[in-house]
C-alpha cells in the first residue's frame, strides 16, 4: 500500500480572498515493437507495452494516465481515476527511458504536449495574473492544527514580504502566467464540477474531463478521509452560498475565483526526466528531437523556484510570531529548498486581483539534486530568467547540506524543517534544533499519518541522491549514501519464489544537532527503527534503482546483487496489466469517518450529496456505492473481513519498468539505442523548426568547450568521430560515432584513444569501454557490431576531469 503518496495543502489565500490529440488508440499505437538487446530490456518493453495497451486501462480516452487502473482507491487522491502531477512526471520519465531503449522520442514529446493541454493551466484557466502585485503577494491567514479550527480568518495586519522573482519571470517569458503543473485532476469528472482544462469554467456533471479539482486545505491533521473536495475555478454553482470558499477562509465577503496548487517534487521529477531525455538523445546524435520539450522543462524549473520561498515571503530563520517575523526583502525569504507546495490564484475576470504563495516547510523526500544540478550546469536546460540558474546552483548546495543534517545514527533520513511552526509562525518547543534558522520537524506538513513514517519517502529521496552521485561523484554525498545503503540493505529480505520484504513504516526518536556547515554534528541522539515491513511494488522499484545507481557509481557488488535479487523477485509477480501484489486495506474503515463542516454551514455536491455537520467521507462521495468493488468495503464496514485489493498504480508500474531498464543499462550494456529511420522520422516530426534551431545553438555552445569532432581512420575504411554533448566543468558526456566508409559490411569494430589530460571514464553505453591510465579502448557489444557500407553506430560515455578537456585523436578499426 502507498498511503503517503499524497499531497497536503493549506488554504491558499490572497487578494480579497483567499496538442495534441492523445486518445487511447494513439497511445496504444506507440507501444514498443523494437527488439531488446537483453532479457531485462525485453522485460522493460513487455511492461511498457502493458502500460500503453488500451486493454489495461491505465489511460483515459483523452490519453491522460489515471492514478490507478482501479477506481476504488483512496490515498493521496481520493479516487483511482483522478490523476496527479506525480503520475504525469512518471509518464515523462517512462517515455524518456523508452526513447533511450528504442530511439523513438515522439512519445516523450507527447507527454509534454499533454501536460500543457491538461495539467499546466492555460491563460484561460488563470485569467487575472496581470493584476498580481508582487509587493503584496497574498493576505496572511494562519494555519491550524485541526480541521475543526477552520475557516481561518484573513489578517491583513500581518506583514508579508515582496515577491522577488515575478518581474524577472514575466520579462523572460513575456507573460504574467505561471508555468507549473496543478497537482490534481478529476480525469473522468467523477465529482461533476466540470473545471475542464482549457475552459476556465465550471461546466457541471455533463462536462468531459480532465477537470481541475483540489482537496487538502485545512491544516496538518487533515487526512484524505477528512477532506472536502472543491473546484479549482469556484463560480459558486456548487457547495454553499459562497461555493466552497468559506469552508476554508473567513472573510467579510467572497468573490468568484480560481486557484491552483503545485507539488514541487512532481515538477522536479519532470525536469529530471527531461535531463535524461536530453542526455540519451544527445548520445544518439538526436538532441534536436527533444529540444522543444527540454526547453519546456527549463521553463518549468524557473517557476518551480516559488517552492523555495517562505509561504508569505517572510524572512527565513528565527520566526516565532506572525507580527514579529519580518517581511522579507530581496532574497531574505528564500530558503532554497524544495517546499511542499507553491500556490497561486486570483479573481475571475473583472475582479482585479491575484495572489501567490510559497511554502516555508521542506521535507527531505521532496528534494531533487538531479533537477537542481541539471538546471544549474547543463547549458540546454538553463532557465531564461536573470537569476534562475544561480538560484538552482545555490539550491543544490543547500539540498546537500539538508541531507547531511537529517541523517540519523542508523542511516535513515529524518523529516525536515519549517520556517513557520504550526503554520502560524509560532514558537517551537525549547531546544528545537535549527537549519539556517528553520526549525526541525520530524513530521513536516502533515500528521495523519506522520509524513516521514512511510518508507517510500526514503526510497524516493535516496534514489535521486544515488542518481546524482552516479552523475557527479560529489564527495560530499558519498558518506551519506554509504551509511544509508548499509542501513537499508540490512532491512531487506529476498527469499525464494518471489518472496521479499522491505521496510514499510518507520519510527523516529530524538533530533539532529543544530546545523553547523563548518563542523556538522554527529546526530548521536537521532534514531530510526523499522516498525513494520511490506511489499509495496512502487517503493520496491525506487529502492532497486537506488541500489543499482549506487552500485554502478561505487562498484559495490553487494548493492548490485541485492538490487538484482529484489528486482528478480518483484518481476515474478506479473499479471496481464503489469506487476502487482495484493494488499489489505485496514484504513478503509475510515470510509465512515466524519468530515468536519462548520455549524450552520450547508451545501450540495454537484451530484446532490449534502454537505452539512455530521457528513462523512462516504456520504459526500455516494458515487462510491456504485463501484463494483465497494461490496468488499461495505462488508468490512459491517464487521466483515479486511478487504484486499490488487492495485495497478501508474507511477508504481512505470517505476518497475524503469528499474528493469536500468539494470540493462548499467550492467548489461543496454545503453543507448541509435534511432531507427522510422523512429527518427517520428521524433523529428514532433519537433518544431524553432526547437531545432534552439537545439543546434545549444549543442554548439556545449561543444565549444572542446575542439570539434576529430575523425581518424583505421582498419578497412572505418572512421570514428568525437563530440562533447554536455560539459559542466568537472565532468562531461560525449558521443563517438563509428562510420563504415568501405564497400562491405563489418561485423565488429574497435576504437582507441589516449587522453591528453586526466579524463577518467565513469560509465559508458552502447560499447564496452576500458581505460588503462590515459588509454581508452572501446569495442562493440553483441547487438551493434554489424555496420553496413555507409552506415554508422554511436556509443557514449560520461567522464570526469579537471583543468582542460581537450578532444582526443581517435583510431578506429573494423572487420
Amino acid at each position: 500500500m502507498s498511503p503517503l503518496s499524497r499531497r497536503k495543502f493549506v488554504a491558499a489565500v490572497g487578494g480579497t480572498v483567499a496538442g495534441i490529440a492523445l486518445g487511447s488508440k494513439v497511445l496504444e499505437a506507440a507501444a514498443a515493437t523494437n527488439a531488446a538487446p537483453d532479457a531485462y530490456a525485453q522485460k522493460f518493453l513487455d511492461q511498457y507495452n502493458k502500460i500503453k495497451s488500451s486493454a489495461s486501462g491505465y489511460f483515459s480516452p483523452a490519453g491522460v494516465p489515471y492514478h490507478s487502473v482501479e477506481t476504488l482507491m483512496v490515498e493521496a487522491p481520493d479516487h483511482g481515476h483522478e490523476t496527479t502531477s506525480e503520475a504525469f512526471s512518471y509518464w515523462m520519465w517512462l517515455e524518456a527511458v523508452y526513447g533511450r531503449v528504442t530511439g523513438d522520442w515522439a512519445p516523450f514529446n507527447a507527454t509534454w504536449a499533454a501536460a500543457e493541454k491538461y495539467i499546466i493551466p492555460t491563460a484561460t484557466d488563470q485569467p487575472s495574473n496581470a493584476s498580481y502585485n508582487a509587493s503584496k503577494p497574498a493576505t496572511y491567514a494562519p494555519e491550524w492544527p485541526d480541521p475543526s479550527n477552520y475557516p481561518s480568518p484573513l489578517d491583513g495586519s500581518v506583514s508579508v514580504g515582496a515577491d522577488p522573482i515575478a518581474g524577472e519571470l514575466q520579462s523572460a517569458y513575456g507573460t504574467p502566467d505561471i508555468y507549473g503543473m496543478h497537482w490534481l485532476l478529476d480525469v473522468d469528472n467523477v465529482y461533476g464540477y466540470g473545471n475542464t482544462a482549457g475552459t476556465g469554467a465550471e461546466n457541471g456533471p455533463g462536462a468531459s474531463g480532465p477537470c481541475y479539482i483540489n482537496s487538502y486545505q485545512r491544516g496538518a491533521q487533515e487526512s484524505v478521509w477528512e477532506t472536502i473536495p472543491q473546484p479549482c475555478t469556484d463560480l459558486m454553482k456548487y457547495g454553499g452560498t459562497n461555493g466552497y470558499l468559506d469552508l476554508f477562509v473567513k472573510d467579510s465577503s467572497y468573490a468568484k475565483q480560481w486557484k491552483y496548487t503545485n507539488a514541487p517534487d512532481a515538477d522536479a521529477r519532470a525536469i529530471q526526466a527531461a535531463y535524461w531525455a536530453y542526455r540519451w538523445a544527445s548520445a544518439q546524435g538526436n538532441a534536436s528531437a527533444v529540444s522543444a520539450s527540454v526547453a519546456k522543462a527549463a521553463k518549468m524549473g524557473d517557476y518551480l523556484r516559488y517552492g523555495m520561498f517562505d509561504k508569505y515571503f517572510k524572512q527565513i530563520g528565527n520566526c516565532t510570531s506572525p507580527s514579529g517575523c519580518p517581511a522579507g526583502t530581496g532574497r531574505s525569504s528564500q530558503h532554497y529548498l524544495l517546499g511542499w507546495y507553491y500556490a497561486w490564484g486570483g479573481a475571475e475576470p473583472g475582479g482585479g486581483w491575484a495572489w501567490r504563495i510559497g511554502d516555508g516547510a521542506a521535507h527531505h523526500g521532496y528534494q531533487n539534486p538531479v533537477a537542481a544540478w541539471a538546471l544549474s550546469t547543463v547549458s540546454s536546460m538553463a532557465p531564461k530568467s536573470a537569476t534562475g540558474k544561480s538560484d538552482w546552483a545555490t539550491s543544490l548546495n543547500r539540498q546537500i547540506e539538508f541531507l547531511r543534517w537529517l541523517q540519523s545514527t542508523e542511516g535513515g533520513i529524518a523529516g525536515g524543517a519549517t520556517n513557520s511552526w504550526n503554520g502560524q509562525y509560532g514558537a517551537p518547543p525549547a531546544g528545537t534544533p535549527t537549519f539556517y534558522g528553520m526549525y526541525y520537524d520530524w513530521e513536516p506538513v502533515y500528521h495523519d499519518p506522520p509524513s516521514n513514517n512511510w518508507f517510500g519517502m526514503q526510497a524516493w529521496g535516496m534514489e535521486r541522491w544515488a542518481e546524482y552521485y552516479y552523475l557527479t561523484k560529489d564527495s560530499k554525498v558519498k558518506p551519506v549514501l554509504d551509511k544509508w545503503i548499509t542501513w537499508v540493505s540490512g532491512q531487506v529480505t529476498v527469499g525464494t519464489g518471489g518472496s521479499f520484504q522491505i521496510p514499510s513504516t518507520l519510527s523516529w526518536t530524538g533530533q539532529p544537532d543544530t546545523w553547523n556547515a563548518s563542523s556538522p554534528g554527529s546526530n548521536a541522539s537521532l534514531h530510526v527503527t523499522v516498525a513494520d515491513y511490506g511489499q509495496d511494488v512502487g517503493v520496491a522499484a525506487a529502492l532497486i534503482k537506488a541500489l543499482l545507481y549506487y552500485a554502478a557509481a561505487t562498484g559495490s557488488s553487494a548493492a548490485q546483487t541485492l538490487g538484482k535479487n529484489l528486482l528478480d523477485a518483484l518481476a515474478t509477480h506479473t499479471d496481464n496489466k503489469g506487476i502487482a501484489i495484493a494488499e489489505t486495506r485496514t484504513d478503509y474503515s475510515r470510509f465512515k469517518d466524519t468530515v468536519f463542516v462548520p455549524s450552520g454551514w450547508t451545501g450540495k455536491m454537484p451530484n446532490g450529496d449534502t454537505i452539512a455537520p455530521g457528513a462523512t467521507f462516504l456520504s459526500i462521495r455516494s458515487f462510491y456505492k456504485n463501484d463494483p468493488d465497494f461490496a468488499k468495503v461495505q462488508a468490512y464496514l459491517n464487521g466483515g473481513a479486511v478487504p484486499s485489493f490488487t492495485y495497478h498504480r501508474f507511477w508504481a508500474q512505470a517505476d518497475v519498468a524503469m528499474a528493469l531498464a536500468l539494470y540493462s543499462e548499467l550492467f548489461l550494456g543496454g545503453g543507448v539505442t541509435s534511432p531507427s529511420p522510422s523512429a527518427s522520422k517520428s521524433a523529428s516530426a514532433s519537433a518544431s523548426a524553432s526547437a531545432s534551431a534552439s537545439a543546434s545553438a545549444s549543442a554548439s555552445a556545449s561543444a565549444s568547450r572542446s575542439p570539434s569532432a576529430s575523425p581518424s581512420r583505421g582498419g578497412a575504411a572505418v572512421a570514428a568521430s568525437y563530440r562533447v554533448d554536455s560539459d559542466w566543468g568537472a565532468g562531461f558526456t560525449a558521443t563517438v560515432t563509428v562510420q563504415n566508409n568501405g564497400t562491405t559490411p563489418i561485423s565488429s569494430w574497435r576504437v582507441t584513444w589516449t587522453w591528453a589530460g586526466n579524463q577518467q571514464i565513469t560509465n559508458a553505453w552502447n560499447a564496452g569501454c576500458t581505460q588503462s591510465g590515459r588509454t581508452v579502448t572501446a569495442v562493440n557489444l553483441g547487438y551493434n557490431g554489424t555496420i553496413p557500407p555507409g552506415g554508422s553506430t554511436t556509443f557514449g560515455f560520461q567522464a570526469t576531469y579537471s583543468g582542460s578537456n581537450t578532444a582526443p585523436t581517435l583510431s578506429a578499426s573494423g572487420s
